[in-house]
């Protein structure tokens, strides 16, 4: 059933306002008829010229609307300089009532530039179809017509143009939940290798549990790529690396390791250069964000760490690839843990916990409980340090001086971090991100 409705109006001229009237008064008409059971929201999208005051522009349509008792109360007209604003402040809107199901009525001509948009701006969580929007002179009410004929591909400076437009629409946009804050190590050198954690805030997600420095998108989630790229962007221009050269493991919550430079595995966690200038990074939202530092061979690595990869030993897995791939010596590489979900939190199946309970008992809290406490910072310290890493070159939540700490548990601190333990599917997206300077 269909959640919302979308009216694109956009492309009317500025001096076609009866027009709009009218078009706007067959299209409710038609809406209410169809929606005796169930109102939509309705949002109408129009073009705000530049100059003209918000306010003067709704006065025209606001009367045609008072009529549709139904909607009136679901009905809200949208009005921007661009289609791109226009489209991602509906967007906010269908967010705000967690609606994903939308009809978009609009002129035969912009629906292949609207799917473009929308390919853009939503993800797979949404669901859209399409109906013309048509004006016949001699009839009294408006014809809406399921016409799902296939779209001419649009030429690739259009959808260039529409790219351009997106991205510079975002950029506009102001950050949201304070200032974008990076936590470093002082463990890794700064005069060689630039890294650091993100935290939550700085970005312009503005979904509450991916808000707002959110740096992962996928299919199963409300923000898109485009808002993520932003967010990185942003990231990018306060760390100081070039998001062009930004390379992040393909999470499968095993061991494999790719080597830039050679051929990349289809999913892997773990990832380690010797190329100056390139980003390494690993996302953790209760996973824990591994960085890897050998200041002597000067190269460096990533790793994603959950509960199964640090079984898997895929830490380990990032070392070994280091000291195979360029000679490092295990007992230079420095290793920090950032922030992620901590054993006052996490719990797993008493069948998971006695794995790590065989790694070593002091990783399992109420091991008798069906759902014992894990810590998996601690299996990771002790498997790095059976592999040969000295132990006082791996920082993590055990360090003395807690003003050196950034293994937060990312459960207990919302303000700063994200959480799948503690928020459900839709979560947020921290990295950690490490690179070798020219």
């Amino acid at each position: 059933m269909v959640e919302a409705v979308l009216i694109d109006l956009f492309s009317l001229p500025a001096n076609s306002q009866s027009n709009m009237q009218g078009l706007l008064h067959n299209t409710m008409e038609a809406i209410e008829r169809c929606s005796a059971m169930h109102a939509p929201c309705v949002y109408v999208m129009c073009c705000q010229r530049q100059g003209n005051e918000r306010k003067s522009e709704q006065e025209f349509l606001l009367p045609d609307l008072r009529g549709f008792q139904s909607l009136k109360r679901r009905l809200e007209v949208i009005h921007a300089q661009t289609t791109a604003a226009a489209l991602y402040t509906i967007k906010q809107r269908l967010d705000e009532k967690d609606l994903s199901i939308v009809k978009v009525i609009l002129p035969t001509l912009r629906k292949d530039l609207m799917k473009v948009y929308i390919d853009h701006l939503f993800t797979a969580v949404y669901q859209f179809e399409f109906e013309d929007l048509q004006m016949i002179s001699d009839s009294e009410s408006l014809q809406i017509s399921e016409h799902q004929h296939e779209g001419q591909i649009l030429p690739s400076q259009d959808v260039a143009l529409i790219r351009s437009e997106i991205q510079m629409y975002l950029e506009s946009l102001p950050s949201l939940k304070g200032e974008l804050t990076i936590l470093r190590s002082s463990l890794i050198p700064d005069d060689i290798f630039l890294h650091g954690f993100t935290t939550r805030t700085g970005g312009i997600s503005y979904i509450p549990t991916l808000s707002s420095c959110n740096l992962f998108s996928s299919s199963k989630r409300r923000d898109p790529q485009v808002v993520v790229k932003e967010n990185l962007r942003r990231l990018a221009n306060a760390a100081g690396f070039n998001p062009e050269a930004f390379h992040r493991v393909k999470v499968d919550h095993a061991n494999a390791v790719c080597v830039m430079g050679k051929t990349e595995p289809d999913d892997y966690d773990g990832i380690v250069t010797d190329q100056k200038g390139v980003t390494l990074a690993a996302p953790g939202a209760d996973c824990i964000p591994v960085l890897f530092a050998d200041p002597v061979r000067r190269a460096c690595g990533a790793a994603h760490s959950g509960w199964k990869g640090t079984l898997l030993g895929v830490s380990m897995a990032t070392v070994n690839a280091m000291i195979s791939e360029y000679g490092c010596n295990v007992k230079d590489i420095l290793v920090v843990l950032g922030p992620s979900v901590g054993p006052c939190c996490y719990k797993l199946p008493h069948e998971s916990a006695k794995e790590f309970h065989r790694i070593d008992p002091k990783c399992v809290r109420l091991f008798d409980s069906a759902s014992p406490y894990i810590d998996i910072r601690r299996a990771t310290r002790i498997l790095l340090e059976r592999g040969g890493i000295l132990p006082e070159n791996i920082q993590d939540d055990s360090v003395t001086d807690q003003n050196q700490n950034i293994t937060y548990c990312t459960a207990c601190h919302p303000d700063k971090f994200y959480s799948h333990f503690r928020d459900g599917p839709n979560f947020g997206t921290q990295i950690g991100f490490i690179s070798i300077k020219d």
